[in-house]
C-alpha cells in the first residue's frame, strides 16, 4: 500500500543522454500520484534523452543541473536505468557524490535495472542486499553487495532504505515499494 508523500521532493538523477523511458516515466509518475514532487537532476542543463531499449525515445527537460543540487533539498533519490545512463552517471564525479549524499544523510534510495553501477562508485552497497539487471552480479559482490534475482528487494541494514529492482517488467512492485520507502 502506498504512503501519502505529502509534496516531498524526490530527485530523479540521470545522464543527459541514455535514460530507459519506461524507467524514468512510471516511478515519475508513481510520484506525482502519491502527492510528490519529481525533479529532474542531471549534469547538464540541456534536456534528457530516454530510450526505449535501444530506440530513441522522448526528450525531457532538466530541472535542476548537478552542480546546482543541493541533496538537502530533496528528500529521497530515484535513480532509473538502461545501460547508458548509469554508465554515464558513474564516471561524473558530482553525480556521484550526489548519490552518496542520500545515503549519508539517511534518505530513500530506489535503484533499478542498471542504476546500482552509480551506487557501486559511490561505494555505498557494501553489506546491502540488491536486485539489478543480471549482468550487474558480479559488479555488486565485487563491490560488497548480495545480488538477488527477485522482483523487487528492500534493504534496511544500512543508513538508509534501499530499494531495487531487475527490469521494467518489475516497474509495479518497484514503484509500490518505492512509494512506501519514501513515505516513511
Amino acid at each position: 500500500m502506498a504512503s501519502e508523500l505529502s509534496e516531498r521532493e524526490i530527485a530523479f538523477l540521470v545522464a543527459n543522454e541514455g535514460v530507459e523511458q519506461v524507467e524514468l516515466t512510471e516511478p515519475w509518475q508513481a510520484v506525482e500520484k502519491a502527492g510528490g514532487r519529481p525533479v529532474l537532476v542531471a549534469p547538464k542543463g540541456d534536456d534528457v534523452q530516454a530510450f526505449n531499449h535501444l530506440d530513441k525515445g522522448d526528450r525531457f527537460p532538466v530541472d535542476v543541473t548537478v552542480p546546482e543540487a543541493d541533496p538537502e533539498r530533496f528528500d529521497a533519490l530515484v535513480l532509473p536505468g538502461g545501460v547508458a545512463n548509469p554508465d554515464m552517471l558513474r564516471t561524473d564525479d558530482g553525480a556521484v557524490r550526489f548519490a552518496r549524499a542520500f545515503f549519508d544523510s539517511g534518505k530513500p534510495v530506489a535503484a533499478i535495472c542498471h542504476a546500482p553501477w552509480t551506487l557501486i562508485e559511490a561505494d555505498v552497497i557494501r553489506g546491502r542486499r540488491l536486485a539489478s539487471w543480471p549482468s550487474l552480479k558480479t559488479d555488486i559482490r565485487n563491490a560488497g553487495g548480495t545480488w538477488v534475482d527477485e522482483t523487487v528487494v528492500v534493504d534496511t541494514s544500512g543508513p538508509n532504505t534501499l530499494v531495487t529492482s531487475r527490469k521494467p517488467d518489475d516497474l509495479p512492485d518497484f514503484c509500490a515499494q518505492a512509494i512506501e520507502a519514501f513515505g516513511a
